[in-house]
């Protein structure tokens, strides 16, 4: 296996510089995750919803460095 790998390696240095970065990118997207796309909707309406609740006045805001301040403070 390793020597397929070096093999593919030298193959790969020999391309152009475009034609890498896209044999890169084909293989990167090999490693993603399958998009969850029920996950993918339900965190759409859940960011439209805290939008709104935002926008409307409706939002609870916290000051996040006293959010990190409090978190510190717990977990001492």
């Amino acid at each position: 296996m390793a020597d397929q790998v070096a093999e593919l390696v030298q193959r790969g240095k020999a391309l152009s510089h475009e034609d890498r970065t896209k044999l890169v990118e084909l293989l990167r997207e090999t490693l993603d995750e399958p998009v969850d796309t029920a996950v993918e909707e339900a965190w759409r309406l859940e960011i439209r919803s805290r939008t709104a609740a935002y926008e409307r006045g409706d939002a609870t805001l916290y000051d996040a460095d006293e959010v990190i301040a409090e978190a510190t403070q717990l977990t001492r």
